[in-house]
């Protein structure tokens, strides 16, 4: 049994923080197709401490799914212990997440997200603040470094490891590759090697042969998705069932239709309709990525109001597929 600190897990297959994404209804979303860990959207530990709205709304979890770990960025420690003590005392989050990885720029500005890297030093003396102050397991996700003349996941992870950090996600990219090019999964086999806490992979997981080819090459104690999953939950019950021994099949069109409407009313429920509506037109393309005429209901789906339209849409798009499908025989 993978277990991160005292919180067990029921399998290895980790959901990475992705801003605009992993939302409640999303976790949900993933929980029922066999996740063993998903993580909240990163949080802004200034937001935090400002009590902004959005923010503490965004901290609400449903006591039905869990573990989730609740990622935190920041670089000041007054205000990232404030943070962590706040998601420790009043969230029901199962683990504190430091976010070191995030290589947007009004983050890394704010020396935050990768920008951390640069100094291990701060942040060694972050991390430690938090650990001592906050009951939950602390684990802390990065990169390999900020660029590729400065690659330190090693040194900085080691250390980590030293104040009692519960486990380490490492992204097989530097800051500057953003998301660019290959992960570079050596590195993520070194981070094992090296680390006596669990070692989670990440990067450039988006097959069941991906999934395998991490475990075996790098020997890691969980792998984390993130991209690959938008729009593609399958894929964590087609690991979960490559796992149990069991069979994997081909999911229909149907079944991808119906997993994105059933995406739709959760996340209307999360946050009403139109709010709901306007992000399905990002996330719904994914689900039907890659079929018979897909490009051109992606384009129709960018003027959807209402969750009808958004329904009418899918299943007239299914008539397509069934007719294209019957032509085919």
């Amino acid at each position: 049994m993978l277990k991160i600190g005292n919180v067990e897990l029921k399998n290895d297959i980790f959901i990475g923080p992705m801003a605009g994404i992993t939302n409640g209804a999303f976790r949900e979303v993933c929980y029922e197709n066999g996740a063993g860990l998903t993580c909240t959207e990163m949080l802004s530990d200034k937001a935090i401490y400002y009590a902004n709205e959005k923010t503490l709304k965004m901290m609400e979890i449903d006591d039905s799914y869990h573990p989730v770990a609740m990622q935190i960025f920041g670089s000041s420690i007054d205000s990232m212990v404030y943070a962590a003590k706040y998601v420790d005392q009043k969230t029901t989050a199962d683990i504190i997440d430091i976010n070191m990885g995030c290589p947007v720029n009004k983050v890394i500005k704010t020396g935050a997200g990768s920008a951390m890297m640069k100094d291990e030093e701060h942040a060694v003396a972050v991390v430690r603040e938090i650990i001592d102050n906050v009951k939950k397991p602390v684990t802390v996700k990065m990169r390999l470094g900020f660029d590729l003349q400065h690659i330190n996941f090693l040194s900085l992870s080691m250390k980590l490891e030293e104040i009692g950090v519960s486990a380490i996600a490492l992204h097989g990219r530097t800051r500057t590759q953003m998301y660019e090019g290959h992960a570079n999964w050596d590195y993520i086999k070194e981070l094992k090697q090296h680390l006596k806490i669990p070692v989670i992979g990440n990067g450039d997981v988006r097959s069941v042969d991906d999934y395998v080819r991490m475990k075996n090459e790098c020997d890691v104690d969980g792998i984390m998705i993130a991209r690959g999953v938008i729009g593609n939950p399958f894929l964590i019950k087609e690991i979960d069932n490559y796992n149990k021994g069991k069979e994997n099949y081909q999911v229909s069109p149907i079944e991808k239709i119906e997993a994105c409407l059933d995406h739709a009313k959760k996340l209307i429920l999360l946050k009403g309709e139109k709010m709901a509506i306007r992000e399905m037109r990002g996330l719904a393309p994914h689900y039907i990525a890659g079929m018979y005429m897909s490009t051109r209901y992606k384009n129709l789906m960018i003027k959807l109001d209402t969750y009808d339209e958004l329904e009418k849409l899918l299943f007239e798009y299914l008539e397509v597929l069934n007719e294209f499908a019957q032509r085919d025989q």
